[in-house]
């Protein structure tokens, strides 16, 4: 059900709660106290445990759903942008599904302090959980673009999150953020490596797997989404992840993408209204040409990026964080209100 729909819904409980209690209080009774609708269902509430079906992403009763939802930043940067009170503010005032938490194997990340940065996915999984919302665990690799070179990292990553979240139901693991430099089937070799550590322990979950050349399914390499296609990973439950940053990438590859999803389940776990750099002019004309085609589709989305980076593709001014506001917009970059307005809206 739509939130249009619940919040319709609760309004007419209330109403007919209203009156009838007007109608069945006698005359010398004092007037009946307006009843408070309760709460409307958490995105996890409503939905349980996601599951693939056939090209599309439903929920515990089948039906097919679409998230909306923010990825953050690199958290070895911007952990401070992911507290209470901005998850307060993405889970009741943005409306959003899911969260992606983008933890960087290097550049400072994980690779520097594995304990450290384990523990801290954690913890962002435990507030996600509290507040009803989806959370994607993001094994951001980018640089080497070689998925092998951080596998034995990936195992012992993915199994200590497993083991100990392997109970709840809105855990979404990506694996691979942008394998870039190589080839699909040496990418493809790599997602057929980890995806069994993750299942041997959290068997319902959901896994997102990069495609090649920065996830674009090879397009930024001069390829389109056949070798993909053409050549699936041996996996159940998956779904394969587009990035696209709208002032840089042009037609070609929204055709790929929606050529894509009519064979294969597609999410999409990063996008930009910016230049590929997540800087430069928003380019909103081209961004709403994608998020059409992604209602149209039923294609999640999760956008780059909920922190105060400099960088216009960041959604907050510089220095909103740790103390905010976080909530309506005004500590919102341009490209903040817009995404706002869409995560809210759609």
């Amino acid at each position: 059900m739509s939130r249009t729909k619940r919040n319709t819904v609760a309004l007419l409980i209330a109403v007919a709660a209203v009156v009838i209690g007007l109608v069945a209080a006698p005359a010398s009774a004092a007037p009946a106290a307006v009843p408070v609708a309760a709460p409307l269902a958490t995105p996890v509430a409503q939905n349980g445990q996601l599951r693939v079906c056939d090209t599309r992403l439903c929920n515990e009763s089948g039906e097919q759903i679409q998230l909306h939802g923010m990825s953050t930043h690199g958290t070895q940067w911007y952990a401070n942008c992911v507290n209470d009170a901005s998850l307060d503010a993405l889970a009741t005032d943005w409306n959003a599904d899911v969260m992606r938490i983008s933890t960087y194997v290097q550049e400072g990340g994980y690779e520097t302090d594995p304990a450290k940065f384990t523990s801290l996915v954690h913890d962002y999984i435990d507030k996600l959980s509290a507040r009803g919302l989806y959370a994607i665990v993001d094994w951001h690799m980018l640089d080497p673009g070689d998925p092998h070179y951080n596998l034995e990292r990936a195992k012992t990553f993915f199994t200590a999150i497993t083991e100990r979240h392997k109970d709840k139901k809105n855990i979404i693991y990506e694996v691979a953020n942008e394998p870039n430099g190589v080839s699909w089937s040496t990418i493809k070799s790599y997602h057929e490596q980890i995806v069994p550590v993750i299942q041997a322990t959290d068997s319902d979950a959901v896994i997102l797997l990069g495609t090649r050349a920065w996830s674009s399914l090879g397009v930024s390499d001069g390829a389109n989404e056949s070798e993909v296609v053409d050549n699936p990973v041996n996996a159940s439950n998956v779904m394969y992840t587009f990035h696209f940053y709208a002032a840089s990438h042009g037609q070609e590859y929204i055709d790929a993408l929606s050529r894509a999803a009519d064979r294969i389940p597609m999410f999409i776990t990063e996008f930009g209204t910016q230049d590929y750099a997540g800087e430069g002019p928003n380019d909103f004309a081209r961004s709403q040409q994608y998020l059409d085609l992604a209602a149209s589709k039923k294609i999640s989305w999760t956008n780059w990026n909920y922190s105060d980076d400099h960088r216009s593709g960041a959604v907050f001014n510089q220095g909103t964080c740790p103390n905010g506001p976080f909530a309506g917009t005004g500590s919102l970059k341009e490209a903040g209100k817009w995404i706002r307005d869409r995560v809210r809206t759609q």
